[in-house]
């Protein structure tokens, strides 16, 4: 199956440099051609609310965590109001 290339951003590209690791985006890529690999793909269900799952939780942990868990700090960083942040620190328990 051929697919489409994606060119990579500037900030994946000077955070792959500065990180010297791969761009978040092929990261990602290799982890869900792992996991397809690893499973029976013909049994795999709901595959984007897994991945958004997996994906979400760690993002708002680091994030959180990389601002001192200030949430309004955590919102603007990730363009989201502070409402929806807090939605979603809920929906995965990370609320105290």
């Amino acid at each position: 199956m051929k697919t489409a290339a994606v060119a990579e951003t500037p900030a994946d590209t000077a955070a792959a440099e500065v990180q010297g690791a791969l761009p978040l985006r092929a990261s990602v890529k290799a982890a869900v051609e792992t996991y397809l690999g690893d499973v029976d793909a013909a049994m795999v269900s709901d595959l984007y609310a897994l991945v958004l799952a997996e994906v979400e939780a760690p993002l708002l942990e680091a994030v959180l965590a990389s601002v001192r868990y200030n949430q309004s700090k955590a919102a603007r960083m990730l363009g989201l109001n502070r409402g929806t942040l807090r939605t979603k620190l809920k929906q995965y328990d990370l609320l105290d």
